[in-house]
């Protein structure tokens, strides 16, 4: 039994408060008590000091039971009520209970009242218990919200400087040895014709591997998404998929003028590529349809498909690393992710919804030492003879 136990007895009659207290101490319960008699009291006493457990007569001189049941429960909720009266009919009790009581027990059998006073503590411990293990519960997850949030921005900003290193260090590099090349090449007598072969094919080589620095930067982190906003950046990527699996895909863009918040943006256009990605691997589509647009203070984007369609097994499957990714990409920002057929056996949607303000910030990671502060350009190389970038 829990210690320091302060009972309210909320009681009229003096000696019925001794009995009250004598049975309680008979039971072998350690307790202090506070007895009052008007509801002024009683609502002072609930405000002075909360109390473990509330004895209440019901029929009391201008206030009764069901008022004071009512004020306990709006100021103490969690504290259990336990009437202790001398009459009390069936379909009263039972409407006592329904409103929030624990118990009654008549005053004529106070054997009933320690029974019902310890079940009434063990109860309002599990309770406390369990709103314990909720509340550390709740503190984990957005623990580990706050983390999957820090973790994605860490991955963008790398993805960002690995892009912008491959593209500036390297290429820079690729372009030097593309000059060289070229520069020895014009110099070699013409007659040596296995030289100038070589050469050519050495620029050949060059010009394949800058457009392999140019696809993986993009792919790490497209430039157009941070330079010309996120309606362009899916235009430019569904550009791509359809070059790429003959797929036509439409791009539907209603947005305001002023600039998306970079996470929100790079949110939504890491969904969509997951989202493309599903199609080429699992629907069989011929076509695709996005709608983007900001309602109120909202953005939505909408993704439909002409494929299979999408299984209920598929849409609930917690191993799909795809659809857990994007729900929890969208969750981060405090919005919402919906899949789902587009109509009764054909077709699948996906929906995204965002609001345009964050609901809690995001932890900004400390990178000053490892990240530049010059942008990530993304410019393309040309691979004429001359190996200048435009």
């Amino acid at each position: 039994m829990k210690k320091d136990i302060h009972i309210l007895m909320l009681e009229d009659d003096a000696a019925d408060a001794e009995l009250t207290k004598f049975a309680l101490r008979k039971g072998g319960l350690d307790f202090s008590v506070a007895r009052v008699e008007t509801k002024e009291d009683y609502v002072n006493a609930l405000d002075h000091r909360p109390p473990t457990l509330i004895l209440s007569d019901y029929s009391l001189p201008g206030f009764n039971g069901h008022a004071a049941l009512e004020i306990a429960l709006e100021k103490c909720p969690e504290t259990p009520f336990i009437f202790v009266t001398g009459t009390m009919g069936e379909e009263v009790a039972i409407e006592t209970l329904k409103s929030g009581a624990i118990d009654y027990v008549l005053k004529t059998r106070l054997a009933r009242l320690m029974p019902a006073v310890n079940r009434a503590l063990r109860e309002a411990d599990q309770r406390a218990e369990h709103r314990r293990a909720a509340e550390q519960l709740r503190e984990s997850h957005e623990q580990l919200r706050a983390l999957s949030v820090y973790l994605q921005t860490v991955r963008e900003e790398e993805r960002t400087r690995i892009a912008r290193e491959v593209h500036d260090e390297l290429g820079q590099a690729l372009t030097g040895c593309k000059l060289d090349v070229s520069w020895l090449a014009h110099r070699l007598p013409k007659d040596l014709k296995p030289l100038l072969e070589r050469t050519k094919a050495l620029s050949e080589h060059i010009d394949s591997t800058i457009q392999t620095v140019r696809r993986i930067s993009t792919e790490l982190r497209p430039g157009v998404l941070d330079h010309l906003g996120l309606a362009a950046a899916l235009e430019w990527q569904a550009n791509e998929f359809q070059n790429k699996t003959g797929i036509r895909c439409d791009v539907n863009a209603d947005l305001g003028d002023q600039p998306l918040d970079q996470n929100l943006s790079t949110t939504f256009f890491r969904i969509f590529q997951e989202t493309l990605t599903n199609i080429i691997r699992h629907a069989g589509a011929t076509q695709v349809t996005v709608d983007l647009k900001e309602t109120g203070d909202r953005i939505t984007m909408e993704v439909k498909d002409n494929g299979r369609g999408i299984s209920r097994t598929e849409m609930t499957n917690t191993k799909s690393m795809g659809l857990v990714g994007m729900r929890e990409r969208a969750a981060l920002l405090g919005g919402i992710f919906k899949i789902g057929r587009v109509s009764r056996g054909t077709g699948t949607r996906v929906t995204v919804s965002i609001p345009l303000t964050r609901p809690s910030p995001t932890p900004e990671p400390n990178h000053e030492d490892t990240f530049s502060r010059r942008p990530y350009r993304g410019a393309p190389w040309n691979t004429a003879d001359s190996g200048r970038r435009v």
